[in-house]
């Protein structure tokens, strides 16, 4: 007994849609307003991320008068001021620096969960990039390495975060 085969089925002579790629970009905008929230605890490290992250910021176009940096006491801070600013029209990223650097107590890991926990919850409720540049180091000696030494600086790796996922953001409300 024979059986019937079908004629192959031929592709559609019209094109079929692609689907939508979105891909940040480290192309800032010009009306783009950055936060740079830094902790003043551990300051010798800090301060080396905060002058790291508004020096990229500036590298990638973004004028002095665009840059809003905000001192806070310490690395628990953060997520409080981070979320005013995210709730604030004028700011369109905040990239978030600090350095617990763990001691004899389990205090650092109450600190970096709260801190970490915090600011997800407002850059999610804001819809607003809310970068994490909070060092959670055993050692003073690891926090610089990650602060300009041997490790890069995070500092700047938060900004060019900060940077993508706005550039990200922004492509998804313009083409849907």
């Amino acid at each position: 007994m024979k059986i019937a085969t079908h004629p192959a089925v031929r592709p559609r002579d019209r094109l079929l849609p692609m689907p939508m790629h979105v891909e940040g970009s480290l192309a800032v905008s010009p009306d783009s307003r950055f936060a740079i929230v830094v902790s003043r605890w551990n300051s010798l490290v800090t301060d080396r991320l905060s002058a790291a992250a508004a020096q990229t910021l500036r590298r990638y176009g973004v004028a002095d008068d665009r840059i809003v940096i905000a001192k806070v006491p310490g690395s628990y801070e953060l997520p409080v001021v981070a979320e005013q600013l995210a709730a604030s029209a004028s700011i369109h990223a905040v990239i978030c620096l600090g350095a617990v650097v763990q001691g004899d107590t389990d205090h650092d890991k109450y600190i970096n969960s709260a801190v970490s926990s915090g600011l997800m919850s407002a850059a999610q409720r804001h819809r607003t990039p809310i970068s994490f540049g909070v060092l959670t180091c055993n050692t003073m000696d690891q926090a610089l390495d990650r602060a300009g030494g041997k490790a890069g600086n995070k500092g700047e790796e938060a900004a060019l975060a900060a940077i993508e996922t706005l550039s990200v953001l922004q492509q998804i409300g313009s083409q849907l």
